[in-house]
Order: C-alpha cells, then sequence, then structure tokens
C-alpha cells in the first residue's frame, strides 16, 4: 500500500530541561531535527545534524534523526521467513529492504506534548504495509531531562507475527564548528564481535571477533585511526557494522557507547537493553542538504543506531532473543544519549 503523505504543515515540538538545553522534534518520521545542549560557558551546541525544510527532510536519502521500523537496517533479499513460510517486503534498496522500506520514516505521526520536556508519537501501521503481517500500533516518547539524557521509549503491539526493530537514526557531531567531520572524535564500543556485511550491507558468514582489527573500540580511540584499514570497511566505504554489545554492560546498565569530540569539550554516552549497535561513520553523506542552504560531507556525523543484528528474521542462529513478535506480547525498548562536559 502506498505510504500516507502529509496533507499539511507538519508538526514541530520543542522539549526544554531546566539547564537551558533544547530538542527540537517533527511529526514526520517522529524525527530529532535538534539537540542543542547547554555548556557552562554558555554555549548552547547542536550536536546533530539536520535540515532547514521539511521539503529537505523529505527529499535526502540518509534518514537523519528518523525514528525507523517496522524493521531497522537491512532484510536480506527482502524477504522474511517464519516458521517455514516465505513473505516478500517492499524492496527499497537494490533487491533488499532497508529501514522497512520507509514506512515509519517517511509518514507524518500523531504528536502530543505531555510536558515541556516530554513528547510522545503514536503511529498505525496497517496489515501489508511494505509488506509486512499484521496491523501495528507503534509508539515513541521523547524525554529531555535535567541531566541532558535525551531518553527515547519506544512501544509496540501487533494482532500477527511479525519481526520488530526499531531505532533513531540520527546523526551526531560534538564539534563547535558545524562544517567539521567526526573522524578525530574519540569512540568506545563495548563490543567483542562485528558482523561483516558485504559492498551491499548484507550479513555474510557471521559474526567476527574485533581483537587485531580496525573494530576494536573496546579502548577508546579516534575514528580517524583506523578508519578504512580493513577488507571488511572498503566494501562499505568504512564502518557501517553492527556490534554484538557485551550482554554483561547491557545488563548492568552501563554506557555502550562513548564518543567525544575532537578537543574533548563534550561527551556523549549511549544507553539500551538491545543486545546490538550498529556504528555508521556517514561515508555517504555527501551532498545531504543541511542548515543554513549547506551539504553535509563524508563524515560530518556519525550514527549509534540501538537494535537487533541485521537480517535477525531470518536467522535465528543470532544470538540474541528473538525479534519476532507475537499478538499479545509487548515491544518495549529504551536509548538513552547522555551529553555531558567532561570537564565540569
Amino acid at each position: 500500500m502506498p505510504l500516507t503523505q502529509p496533507t499539511q504543515k507538519v508538526e514541530t515540538f520543542t522539549l526544554k530541561n531546566n539547564r537551558g538545553s533544547e530538542a527540537t522534534l517533527l511529526a514526520w518520521g517522529a524525527t530529532l531535527a535538534s539537540f542543542k545542549v547547554q555548556l557552562v560557558s554558555g554555549e548552547r551546541r547542536e550536536v546533530v545534524l539536520g535540515c532547514d525544510s521539511i521539503e529537505d527532510y523529505q527529499k535526502q536519502e540518509a534518514y537523519l534523526g528518523a525514528t525507523v521500523g517496522r524493521y531497522a537496517n537491512r532484510i536480506k533479499q527482502a524477504t522474511i521467513s517464519h516458521l517455514g513460510n516465505a513473505l516478500s517486503l517492499t524492496a527499497n534498496q537494490g533487491v533488499h529492504q532497508l529501514h522497512g522500506a520507509d514506512d515509519f520514516s517517511h509518514r507524518e505521526w500523531q504528536g502530543e506534548q505531555l510536558a515541556n520536556n516530554k513528547v510522545s508519537f503514536t503511529l498505525f501501521s496497517a496489515d501489508g504495509t511494505c509488506g509486512y503481517p499484521g496491523n501495528m500500533q507503534a509508539r515513541v516518547d521523547y524525554t529531555l531531562d535535567d541531566d541532558n539524557q535525551l531518553i527515547i521509549d519506544y512501544s509496540a503491539s501487533v494482532d500477527k507475527t511479525c519481526p520488530v526493530n526499531l531505532t533513531d537514526h540520527s546523526y551526531f557531531n560534538l564539534n563547535a564548528a558545524a562544517d567539521s567531520t567526526i573522524k578525530q572524535h574519540q569512540l568506545y564500543i563495548a563490543g567483542d564481535y562485528y558482523l561483516p556485511v558485504d559492498s551491499e550491507g548484507i550479513p555474510q558468514a557471521g559474526l567476527k571477533s574485533v581483537e587485531n582489527t580496525g573494530f576494536d573500540f573496546r579502548q577508546a580511540k579516534t575514528i580517524a585511526k583506523d578508519l578504512g584499514k580493513d577488507d571488511d570497511q572498503k566494501l562499505v566505504g568504512g564502518y557501517d557494522h553492527s556490534f554484538l554489545l557485551q550482554p554483561a554492560v547491557v545488563e548492568r546498565g552501563e554506557a555502550v557507547a562513548r564518543i567525544v569530540a575532537d578537543d574533548q569539550s563534550l561527551a556523549m554516552e549511549v544507553y539500551t537493553d538491545k543486545p546490538a549497535i550498529q556504528l555508521y561513520t556517514g561515508n555517504f553523506l555527501t551532498g545531504t542538504p543541511a542548515r543554513s542552504g549547506d551539504s553535509y560531507q563524508a563524515h560530518s556525523g556519525l550514527a549509534l543506531e540501538t537494535q537487533y543484528l541485521p537480517d535477525s528474521p531470518n536467522r535465528p542462529d543470532w544470538p540474541h532473543k528473538s525479534c519476532w513478535l507475537e499478538p499479545g506480547q509487548a515491544y518495549y525498548t529504551q536509548t538513552r544519549y547522555r551529553v555531558y562536559e567532561p570537564n565540569n
């Protein structure tokens, strides 16, 4: 079925905390359009990439700040298999499906301001939308607390068995200069294994140890240090891979990833209950519309997408719980981005 297009001006919502920080959300794609963090110095720094207009958001192909689903990341051959039954999905990246074929990210959600620092978005996805089985009700709540944490709560229900994997596709850059790249950001990821993919981003044999590879971020290092080093990176122009997170780190509620600005003036930690995180270093951002009429370049930002491993509906062997949601079950997951000044 065709995706619903907006028929009126897209609603915009603003979240504010008591520290002077501010986030802007769009009903289009339940999108995080801006996150400005108030610093001790008085500077209010923008930390996410974004566009000037809804028209730019609708034409860009980088999923800037969008909520993606029903299934984030790639599904091989746009086909899912469950209990011996194969179901064809809408292909939107060659013969494969990426990010649910734009259903969640390219529709207008119903938004409601619940408090000065909280907004809720809801969406109904009908049976058969982009090939997925069952009617689905989805909800995403954004909360900006006084610790400069942007908290994203996802919930969903279905009336037919369906794979569900919702995530945020924001791109972060913690530098003060709007035209900078993230290559000199320090990055930490609590992942012992990464998932190699082919040139189309489709998983191959299985997980590989990060040991003695450019994918080892267990000790923080600059992104530039090993960017493009590995053959697995060369296939996709840099880092665009999922990491299986250390289960103990997730279970203890510790940060699963951390980035630090070039000059160490600002840092951000990522918390999640999901088993994996996709690192994308913006390898193909060149030409994407930016603010003030500009355009982004490669590596202008990086995405840290909390999720299940890609193609999970077809890979029951992946070492995490099933991504399939049954009728009567409740889907719930939370991601938190905590931004702070390391030296204050």
